[in-house]
This record gives C-alpha cells, structure tokens and sequence, in this order.
C-alpha cells in the first residue's frame, strides 16, 4: 500500500498497489462481499491473456479493481454509488431519475479513475 496519512472522515483505507493481492487486501476491508467476484474476474482475465497473449484483459481487471475499490474506500462516494445503482435498477430508461442516476454513476467512475491517475 503507498504510504498516505488518513484524515478522519475521510479514506477507510490507504490506496492500495495495483497488485492483484494488494487488491484483494483492500477489498477484504472495503467490500469483502465482492471478493468471490473480484476471483471471477481474476481467473477470467488469466485465462483470456493466455488465449490471446495479450496482457490487456489483466491490466483492464487490475484497473477495473482499483477503480471499484478507489470508490469503495471513501465512505460518501460508496454510498453516492449504491444509491445511484440503486435508482438505475429500480427505474426504467424511461424516467429522468435513471439518466441522473447513470450521470451519477458515470461521474464516480471517472473521478475514482483520475484520482488513481493523479497518484
């Protein structure tokens, strides 16, 4: 994990590496009921970088991971997300909550990804 002072209130956890078990780590500690996912997804990357031979599908799961649990760690973006999400399965293309609620979820993804690109 790189070295980071936690203020209170803000980050649960330190950024973790992009590390496959410094991952799983971080995780474990934000969001331990996605870990059987986070396996998945792992063995499903391996498997096509080996089909293909390409390092792409691990880099991709690496990134997607870090993004998941750059969002996870801080507290009031995890919960901006599950409502968002939430709003996004329980409504229909049709209403304008959903497209905010999309909005929303875009948003977080893109701020997580430049948060990690800043790092």
């Amino acid at each position: 994990m790189t070295a980071q002072h936690i203020e209170p209130g803000g980050p649960l956890i330190r950024r973790p590496e992009r590390t496959p078990g410094a991952l799983r780590v971080a995780l474990a500690q934000v969001a331990p009921h996605r870990l059987a996912e986070m396996e998945r997804q792992k063995d499903e990357a391996i498997t096509l970088a080996a089909r293909t031979g390409s390092l792409g599908p691990i880099t991709q799961f690496l990134e997607t991971w870090a993004v998941t649990i750059e969002i996870a760690r801080i507290p009031s973006a995890a919960a901006r997300l599950r409502a968002a999400e939430y709003t996004a399965q329980t409504l229909g293309p049709e209403d304008p909550a959903w497209r905010g609620a999309m909005d929303e979820i875009r948003t977080l993804h893109s701020s997580a990804q430049e948060s990690l690109t800043r790092e």
